[in-house]
């Protein structure tokens, strides 16, 4: 692929960035990155690595998180749930015995993987379990360079600056999630505004908190909703930030500003996880339980019910993801099919397939999502495994890594470097 045709890529990638400086397109501020469509159009990561070929160090991370990290300029922040004393037997993973932990935000440094610093946010018992492949800090943290917001859902939402200073911290109330499956949502910064959503069992609801101090801006009920565990996809068009969430019930559009929703739309299956993703003002939407759908918006005509309106430019239901979130590279949209090791690739303007049903060889289950940087697709499996892909119309395998631990997060690309979260361990992974 031409150095010309990877530029034209980022510059695509780059019109839907949110208007935070140059810098935000750098790092990988938030878990779907900084274009929020799991690219990192400046990175260019390693092709290859395994346990003894370009890692430039592994630390143990304590407790147990299925959140991924960014990083901001010198450091990777995460988050983790960590029991304190011992553990009651099956562990802390699963809906078994309570045991209390602490929710803990770490920042690491990039060079070598040493703890800069370790906040206890808060010592408790959880309410409720978690579904056996879920955890209690599932939820990602997010960061504007300015401060890092990290969201343990009932457990509270807390913001620090990059140095580890508290600035504030709210409690939203106590979840109830479908059949205890656990919470998992991660916060979006859009402004001076922090956008957490809360679909669960009770009264479902979004609020907007202000940045620097944490008190509420608006709130508005979610009428009808089930648990869901999408992120909030922030983007501006028409001269004003919006915040997309999809649900099971309706997916809706926010003016963050005011908290007006602007449009909603039903057609997403139960248990909506994946994020959506936006590309020259048209929206995609996706999930994958008990169905099928996908579902791309233009936001120019997108106002009120989009039940049967022109807005919805076309839809697919065949083989949509039920954990991961799609990725969309320049004008391809990449999805896995349920849990599986299964791509589809659509062309993003038109919805034709371009190819799909391709068995991605070597890779188990897929539950983190896909990313993409320097004209390369990085598919991680939940064993461990990370098969690097060609970027194009044509599937073409790269290379096969593989690691030893399972892996669930979602991989930040930033510069050089692939930062892989496992179950035991983060890995960053560079040719030095």
């Amino acid at each position: 692929m031409s150095r010309r045709l990877l530029c034209s890529l980022a510059l695509a990638s780059l019109v839907s960035l949110p208007l935070y400086g140059d810098e935000w397109s750098r790092y990988w501020p938030t878990w779907r990155g900084p274009t929020g469509n799991g690219v990192a159009p400046l990175a260019h990561p390693p092709l290859t690595w395994s346990e003894t070929e370009n890692v430039r160090w592994k630390v143990e991370i304590p407790g147990l998180g299925l959140s991924s990290p960014i990083v901001w300029e010198d450091r990777v922040f995460l988050t983790s749930a960590a029991p304190i004393g011992e553990e009651p037997p099956g562990g802390v993973t699963s809906s078994g015995p309570a045991v209390e932990l602490e929710f803990v935000v770490l920042a690491l440094a990039r060079d070598d993987g040493r703890t800069l610093w370790r906040r206890v946010a808060r010592t408790q018992v959880p309410h409720e379990g978690h579904h056996g492949d879920n955890s209690w800090a599932s939820g990602s943290p997010v960061t504007d360079g300015e401060i890092v917001v990290a969201h343990f859902g009932s457990f509270g939402t807390y913001a620090y600056d990059l140095d580890g200073e508290l600035l504030w911290a709210t409690d939203l109330g106590d979840m109830e999630t479908r059949r205890g499956f656990g919470e998992g949502t991660s916060p979006s910064i859009a402004g001076d505004r922090v956008i957490v959503n809360w679909d669960h069992e009770g009264d479902s609801f979004i609020v907007a908190l202000d940045k620097h101090s944490g008190e509420e801006v608006w709130r508005r009920r979610r009428p009808d909703e089930v648990t869901s565990w999408a992120t909030p996809l922030v983007v501006e068009h028409g001269g004003r930030r919006l915040a997309i969430v999809p649900a099971t019930g309706r997916s809706r559009a926010y003016d963050v500003a005011t908290g007006e929703e602007i449009w909603s739309l039903p057609g997403m299956t139960l248990n909506t996880i994946p994020s959506p993703v936006e590309r020259d003002g048209v929206v995609y939407m996706t999930s994958g339980f008990r169905g099928n759908m996908l579902q791309a918006v233009a936001l120019d005509r997108a106002h009120g019910d989009l039940t049967s309106s022109p807005a919805v430019l076309w839809t697919f239901d065949r083989d949509t993801p039920y954990v991961a979130s799609p990725l969309l590279y320049g004008d391809l949209l990449y999805f896995v099919k349920r849990l599986d090791n299964i791509l589809t690739c659509l062309d993003a303007d038109t919805g034709e397939i371009v190819y799909d049903r391709v068995r991605i060889a070597d890779v188990d289950n897929v539950w983190s999502s896909p990313v993409g940087a320097d004209g390369r697709i990085y598919v991680t499996g939940r064993d461990g495994t990370t098969v690097v892909l060609e970027h194009g119309r044509e599937y073409r395998v790269l290379a096969v890594n593989r690691i030893d631990d399972r892996v669930d997060a979602t991989p930040a690309l930033v510069d050089g470097e692939v930062y892989l979260r496992g179950r035991d361990y983060l890995y960053a992974i560079a040719v030095d």
